[in-house]
């Protein structure tokens, strides 16, 4: 099964793909990991990479599409999910010719819907801890009362520096303006299907569930 999750930053896709890798054996292909794995990589593709990134210039869709066509040739497990990609109209194309070449196909294209003001609320009020890495948030997390993180027992938080009203609503405003796009292209093809992103975690993923098992 490959799947398309699609959602405005801090939708919570990211929760959702781990979800999917630890129970249904999916395979993440998210565009940043696999662009930091291929510039490590010494292949040629990870050498082209690497010297795109290291001259501050922005990677081609037809690289990220090459990275993902080597993710296809190698074992799928149970599927992928598109984590990151496609972001625009003209990637949407590329990935559905990809795709066909292959003789795969998507099997659905998951849309985290959120509020706006709700979701500003959500993300400004997230922290972490600074040891294991444990999510903590104001409203629906605190952390605990006695400082100390639930899983590690650490004693220092912190917070992503675009975690602030401005910067996402900036992020917000560039999704709108080059991603949003994929949910009536997406609709239109009869492979959209929208959850309700702001649910609880286990709320979200059980409705995620219930598209992908229908």
């Amino acid at each position: 099964m490959n799947i398309i999750l699609l959602g405005p930053p801090g939708a919570g896709k990211g929760t959702q793909a781990r979800l999917l890798v630890e129970e249904r054996g999916m395979i993440q292909l998210s565009t940043g990991d696999m662009l930091r794995d291929a510039r490590s990589s010494g292949t040629e593709m990870g050498n082209k990479v690497a010297a795109i990134m290291d001259a501050g210039e922005l990677v081609t869709d037809e690289i990220v599409i090459g990275l993902i066509e080597e993710k296809l040739e190698g074992d799928n497990g149970g599927g992928f999910i598109f984590d990151g990609f496609p972001r625009t109209l003209a990637q949407a194309d590329a990935l559905g010719n990809l795709l066909d070449k292959h003789s795969a196909k998507l099997d659905a294209v998951v849309e985290m819907r959120v509020d706006d003001e709700a979701l500003v609320s959500r993300i400004t009020a997230r922290s972490t801890c600074g040891n294991c890495g444990e999510g903590y948030n104001d409203i629906s997390k605190p952390i605990p009362a006695d400082g100390k993180c639930s899983n590690c027992g650490g004693t220092e938080f912190k917070r992503r520096a675009d975690d602030n009203e401005e910067s996402l609503r900036t992020r917000l405003m560039e999704y709108y303006k080059k991603t949003s796009p994929l949910i009536g292209y997406y609709y239109a093809k009869g492979d959209l299907q929208s959850v309700n992103g702001l649910g609880e975690i286990d709320e979200v993923k059980a409705e995620i569930a219930g598209v992908l098992d229908t």
